[in-house]
């Protein structure tokens, strides 16, 4: 399984939707994902994928992470696992 496609499960399943109402332009927003349900994300994020997410959850607009749509999540995604191997 894809990066994008395992972030996109983990979305799709913090906003109870189907993986195919998420799109890489989505927003957490547009999903209805609120603040706890994306740390809840986070944390599922960084369990499939063993990395350790920069993302302030008090300051999120302050975060080196960018969460303002699915694609830039993905994006931040493949760049620490990148980092990692």
């Amino acid at each position: 399984m894809s990066v994008k496609d395992k972030v996109i499960e983990i979305i799709a399943e913090q906003a109870v939707l189907e993986t195919s109402d998420v799109t890489m332009e989505s927003t957490l927003e547009d999903l209805g994902i609120d603040s706890l349900g994306l740390v809840e994300s986070i944390f599922a994020i960084e369990e499939a994928f063993d990395i350790t997410v920069p993302f302030n959850a008090n300051e999120p607009s302050e975060s080196d992470f960018d969460i303002s749509s699915v694609a830039t999540i993905v994006a931040g995604i493949d760049k620490l696992v990148a980092e990692q191997a």
